[in-house]
Parts: C-alpha cells; structure tokens; sequence
C-alpha cells in the first residue's frame, strides 16, 4: 500500500516524497487508519517494523489540522534516551514541511539541559518525546501544562514495564485529559501490558504482528562453551575472522554492566581496541559512543542490551552473543543490529550448560535450529546440548525405635 493513500495532510505528503517513503509497511498499513480515525490502540509489534513511522506520520498530520498554540499537544513516552532521541531524529525529518516542533526529554543531563527541557515544556513544543523517570521530575513542579495533550503514546511499552516504569506511566496518564488517543505498541503482549492497556486505554483497537524472524541475511551459530572460556573464545575468532578480512565493526552483548567492563578491559589487553556502552556512562559519553561506532572510529563495542532495541546502526558485521539473553525476542532484536538494509552479516552465540533451555526457545521462536559449531582444538570440551536439571534430593526413611 503506497502512503498517498492514507490521506495525510499535503504538507507530510511533500516530507515523504522528499525522503523516499513510497510503501507502507504491514503495521504502518494497518495502524495509520486506525489513529486517524481517533481510536485508541494497542499493537504488538516488533523493532525494525516501522512502527515508529506508524504512530508518528498520522500524529503529524493530525496536527497540522490543528490551531497552532503554545500548549504540548502529543506526549510520546520511550524507555531509553537513545530511542527517545532516534524518535525525535524521524520526527523531524517528516515534519520538514509542516509547523510541528518537538523535543526529546531524558535524564543524565546537566543543569543547563534540565532547564531546556522546563523551556521546551513551558512554550509548549507540540510533540514532546520523553523517558518516564525524566518526566516524573518536571511533573514534580507545576510549569508543564497538561491539560491540552490530545495523544499519548507509550513505544515499547513491555520493555519500560520490565525497568519498572508501571507506576510512573499510571501517573503520567493520570495527569493528562481523559479525552485523549491513547496509542500502546510493545514488542510483546503479556499480562502486565494488558492490565496497563485495561487501565489507561478506552475500547481500544488491536493489531498483532507475529514476531519477526531473524533476516535471512544474518548467518547464526553457537559455541556450546563454559563461562571460564568465553573471553578466550572471543579472541580466537577475531584472530580467525581478522585473517580473512580485518573486522570494522563487531557488536558483543552482554547482560550486566560488569561483564560489559570485564570483557571490554580483557580485549584491550590483548590487543583488541575497543569501547563499551551501559548505563553508567552519562549522556556525553553515551552520544560520543554511538557517534564513533557509527562512524567505525570504534569497530568493537561491548554493550548491554541498552543497544539491542530502537538503535539503527548500519554494516554492523559480526554480533556477539556473550550470554543467551532471557527472554527469546531479545535474541532477534540483539542479531538484528546486523545484515540491515538488505545486507549480509554474523551472529555467533555462546551458550553455557545453564543456558541451554533457553536457546532452544530461542531456536523454538525463530522456528530453526542454529549450527552448534566446535571449540577450536586448544580447547578443552564445553558442555553439552541438554537440558541442565537439578539433582533431586533422596529423601531419607528410617524407623523411629521406641
């Protein structure tokens, strides 16, 4: 379906056409009408979907039929800054010819940051895309006006749940009209997105994508190997990929920030240059970061999952596994930082006995069994592919003498 057949103000039109969008994609299809029809919504779709476009083009050109004031009238909610200030990126291209403004507001700032976001609060910047714990602080004061907020939209929604977000957003929706759109997209639909959906959508409408696989571009393997070896491991395949062609840019998961410090410092010292990404970095070292991996000036970065969802780096060539995420959508969202834009790239995952039930639901997900690959010959032998269960323990009998 083209987006000239959604009916958006001419002025969005003219922004699509300049930046190349011509086909909407199955959620944009789907979502763009119901949100301009004025229903509330609720879609389980996942990153790299286009839902970002799906919420954003029909707020657009719902407000350029408005009165232009100095009041916020859409509140975009996000877990992260990184998503916060991608959404605000794709905002202002497709607003480049229309009178919408808008303004990222997130935390890890410095006072003078604090007060341009009061600024953009109180003049009233018409989209206004923010993290939770953020904008709990400005509502702690009365500046920020509410009462003309016409949408709320809250994007992944289960991953601000899982950071704990659920009673802040109650909050925040409570501070807004009740006359509201209220739109909800998350990645996955378990019950606690549908007891926040009960309590602050109306008759909403639903769509439901299944979850996307895996690009076919991406070639997936696992070592099965024990935690004491990983780090070893990760230095042998460098030496072997870098005989064949030098890596420009790797990406290696892991699940804790010390992990994250430990492998990037172990790297280092054996001559492997590279840089990390969590939450501990503040904004300037965080922005720094994603510029030079961006641009290769950094070609391994250890990371989080801070850099899993809602960030669009291209020609990222190899991604690293670390440990087998929890949950199994998390799997398809860390690999899908490569073989983007129809290009080709690696995945290799490293799994521990302990580890082994969750990639089979990960192979379960993506309806494929991922190559099992051998440790190199140096090496002494992994664990193996079986469920790790516990020994029970025997219950002991005896007979009570009297």
């Amino acid at each position: 379906m083209k987006f000239n057949k959604f009916n958006l103000s001419k002025s969005l039109e003219d922004g699509l056409e300049m930046m190349g969008f011509v086909d909407a994609t199955p959620i944009q299809q789907q979502a763009i009408p119901i949100i301009l029809s004025g229903d509330d919504l609720i879609a389980c779709a996942q990153t790299g979907t286009g839902k970002t476009a799906a919420f954003v083009l029909p707020i657009l050109s719902l407000l350029s039929s408005q009165k232009q004031n100095d009041k916020v009238k859409a509140l975009i909610i996000a877990p992260t800054r990184e998503l916060a200030k991608q959404i605000d990126m794709q905002i202002e291209g497709f607003s480049y010819f229309t009178n919408s403004s808008s303004y990222p507001i997130y935390g890890g700032g410095t006072g003078p940051e604090f007060e341009n976001q009061k600024q953009a609060l109180v003049k009233g910047t018409d989209i206004i895309i923010c993290t939770p714990g953020r904008l709990m602080a400005h509502l702690k004061f009365d500046y920020f006006d509410t009462k003309h907020i016409d949408y709320l939209i809250l994007d992944e929604a289960d991953r601000m749940l899982d950071m704990g977000f659920y009673d802040d957003i109650i909050k925040i929706a409570k501070k807004i009209p009740e006359s509201r759109q209220t739109l909800l997209f998350s990645a996955t639909m378990p019950k606690k997105i549908r007891k926040l959906a009960e309590n602050i959508l109306k008759n909403p409408k639903n769509i439901s994508l299944a979850i996307s696989k895996p690009a076919s571009g991406i070639k997936q393997t696992a070592y099965l190997v024990h935690d004491e070896q990983k780090v070893q491991l990760i230095k042998e395949i460098f030496i072997k990929k870098n005989k064949e062609k030098p890596l420009s840019h790797v990406l290696i998961f892991a699940s804790s920030i010390k992990s994250v410090k430990e492998i990037k410092k172990t790297l280092n010292r054996s001559g492997f240059k590279s840089s990390d990404m969590h939450s501990e970095l503040n904004q300037e070292q965080r922005e720094s970061t994603i510029r030079d991996f961006k641009n290769k000036k950094i070609k391994i970065l250890v990371a989080t999952d801070i850099l899993s969802r809602g960030i669009d780096i291209k020609g990222i060539e190899l991604v690293i596994n670390y440990e087998v995420p929890h949950d199994a959508e998390d799997y398809v969202h860390r690999i899908g930082r490569t073989a983007r834009a129809d290009k080709t790239g690696e995945a290799i995952t490293f799994i521990n006995s302990k580890q082994v039930s969750n990639f089979m639901d990960i192979e379960k997900l993506i309806e494929n069994t991922v190559p099992k690959i051998n440790l190199p010959n140096n090496f002494s032998n992994g664990p193996k592919y079986v469920i790790f269960q516990k020994k029970k323990k025997k219950k002991k009998y005896w007979n009570k003498k009297n």
